[in-house]
């Protein structure tokens, strides 16, 4: 990535994220241009660009957009990424026009900003069910020829509701941001020098199926 620079102006032209063909000064140059040495490139007003910072998740973070700056010494344009504006919130908002009037759906009802805790709830039970409904046709079959579901299974399926319950009530108690994160978090351990999870994130902590996958259809 190179940046032209107005020297006169002291600013910033065009951000060129890959090499073409130019025209500079009247002067027609050739995509290969961009081959040349950095000297040659700073000569006609391009200089390379750095880039500083690290991206934030965007699953809590509200990132600004990249920023450029000439370097204090003009040889190179400074990208800066990861500028936090904000957090995402945690809880429900009602969602509101820029005057902050409540905004309504077609149906007159009001419309909600889903906070985080809402989501992970809502992901929450989505695995549940997925965990479960392979098993439908174990209930089907209750209802229609009686035939009893062994109990491994109904013993899976109030172990996995009670994982959602647990996973819920983890979420719901977050009182800020980081205690959110760390319910999404893995910690690790060293073994034989090498990093591997030691304990899954609460919210992906569900009880193993082995006992019952001989039952999965």
């Amino acid at each position: 990535m190179w940046a032209k620079l107005n020297d006169a102006e002291d600013k910033i032209e065009e951000i060129i994220s890959q090499a073409k063909s130019m025209t500079i000064n009247g002067v027609k140059h050739p995509r290969q241009m961009f081959q040349w040495t950095t000297a040659e490139l700073k000569a006609v007003g391009i200089v390379p660009v750095t880039t500083t910072g690290t991206p934030l998740d965007n699953r809590y973070y509200i990132e600004k957009s990249e920023e450029f700056s000439i370097a204090s010494n003009k040889a190179s344009v400074v990208r800066t990424i990861g500028i936090k504006v904000g957090e995402k919130k945690l809880d429900d908002e009602d969602a509101k026009d820029e005057e902050g009037n409540q905004l309504l759906d077609v149906d007159g009802s009001k419309v909600i900003n889903y906070g985080l805790k809402t989501n992970a709830k809502k992901k929450a039970t989505a695995d549940a069910n997925g965990f479960l409904k392979d098993f439908d046709w174990l209930i089907q079959r209750k209802v229609t020829a009686d035939t009893a579901i062994p109990s491994s299974v109904i013993l899976f399926f109030q172990k996995i509701r009670q994982d959602h319950k647990d996973i819920c009530d983890a979420v719901d108690s977050c009182s800020d941001l980081d205690a959110f994160i760390a319910l999404h978090t893995d910690t690790y351990k060293t073994v034989d020098g090498k990093q591997v999870v030691d304990v899954v994130a609460r919210v992906n902590r569900w009880t193993d199926d082995k006992d019952v996958k001989q039952y999965r259809r």
